[in-house]
């Protein structure tokens, strides 16, 4: 009898080994997706995009892994977030005409921007977790916006194909109910399994007489399952619109931070839609390689000589170490420093009459250390 239970339990140990092994073997190349093919680039190299600007995001810095994987456990001394947030959602207008601009942050990298009789989509995720098979981080703000109660959907922006921006449930509801254009960067479209204007940094997709989307460069990757990384491509967005153009900035890092002059270059932007949050891994942490904080958003928003400015990316989904309401008030911070105005966090679903475009005033820039010092607060040093 025991020889029998050894024997069989030995048996299955063996399969158990066999099958781990296949399972190594074969999975990752399972999962590793080629979504675009292509001639080489400054920013492909026949088989994966990178930075020109260089690699630098949490995972492929020494120790990243573990870094996130510390997050990931809940082991790294981070503050809490709410369980929920209250938020009163919005019924917006069918369509907004003429030079009028209405923006309206549904929550994360989601904004519905109303102008010109056009209503467009950045990165719409109303999905409740954002990961796959419904796993990953979950929302604690409702989208400020009804699923039912959205206009019909023209333009769609999908910035690169992480879960918490390319939400395929959401794009497949879009799709089916509106057919808008989707206008994404190299290799989305197969990602995400939807005809889609798939564009290099520089393409461009007519929407209308006098108004077109440009496909510009972030700081950033991509992966859906990890062995796919960098198959497709990761990008921010110019609209071309009559009265000063929409800028997004989607998900990127600073780099090299030329990204927004390069956007600058296409036309005044009237108003810009830039990531403040997911920017801090361990405490003081400022900035990571893929996400800017606060202080560079500020950088970009004076760069772009941009009369408004909307921050995304923070407060809905729980991705890094900060607490919920540190990149707003950091933000609010690094303004008063800049000696900047227009650029702020909104609350979720409440629509923002965007003001006309207005020439800047000239601003210097203020340097690192400038800004350090500025900010060396009490106020600010609490923040966590």
């Amino acid at each position: 009898m025991i020889r029998t239970i050894v024997r069989r339990l030995g048996t299955f140990l063996l399969f158990a080994v066999v099958g781990i092994g296949l399972a190594a073997t074969i999975i990752p190349r399972f999962l590793d997706r080629i979504y675009y093919r292509g001639p080489t680039s400054g920013h492909f190299d026949g088989q994966r995009f990178f930075n020109p600007d260089g690699a630098d995001d949490v995972l492929a810095s020494p120790g990243g892994r573990a870094l996130a994987a510390r997050f990931l456990s809940g082991s790294d001394g981070r503050p809490p977030w709410p369980a929920h947030v209250a938020v009163t959602p919005s019924k917006p207008a069918a369509r907004v005409e003429g030079t009028a601009m209405v923006a309206t942050w549904v929550g994360h990298a989601s904004v519905l921007v109303q102008t010109q009789g056009i209503n467009l989509l950045t990165d719409p995720v109303w999905s409740e977790t954002a990961g796959p098979f419904g796993i990953g981080p979950r929302r604690v703000a409702a989208p400020g916006i009804a699923f039912d109660d959205l206009p019909k959907i023209d333009v769609i922006l999908v910035s690169h194909n992480h879960y918490d921006h390319m939400d395929v449930t959401t794009l497949k509801r879009l799709w089916t109910r509106d057919r808008p254009v989707i206008v994404t960067a190299l290799g989305n479209d197969a990602a995400m399994g939807l005809p889609a204007q798939a564009r290099d940094w520089g393409g461009r997709v007519a929407i209308k007489p006098g108004i077109d989307v440009i496909v510009t460069r972030g700081h950033h990757w991509d992966s859906r399952w990890f062995t796919d990384r960098n198959r497709a491509l990761w990008s921010s967005f110019v609209v071309r619109l009559p009265g000063g153009n929409l800028f997004f900035a989607g998900d990127t890092g600073a780099g090299d931070l030329k990204w927004a002059d390069e956007a600058a270059a296409y036309g005044p932007v009237r108003l810009a839609l830039i990531p403040i949050g997911a920017f801090r891994f361990s405490a003081g942490q400022m900035a990571t390689g893929s996400h800017i904080g606060p202080i560079d958003a500020v950088e970009v928003f004076r760069r772009l000589g941009a009369t408004s400015g909307i921050a995304v990316h923070w407060g809905t989904f729980r991705l890094s170490y900060e607490a919920r309401d540190t990149p707003p008030r950091l933000l609010a911070a690094a303004m008063r420093c800049a000696g900047l105005g227009g650029f702020a966090a909104v609350p979720v679903g409440v629509p923002q009459d965007i003001a006309p475009y207005a020439e800047p005033g000239a601003v210097a820039p203020l340097d690192g250390a400038g800004m350090e010092r500025c900010l060396d607060t009490p106020a600010v040093r609490a923040l966590r």
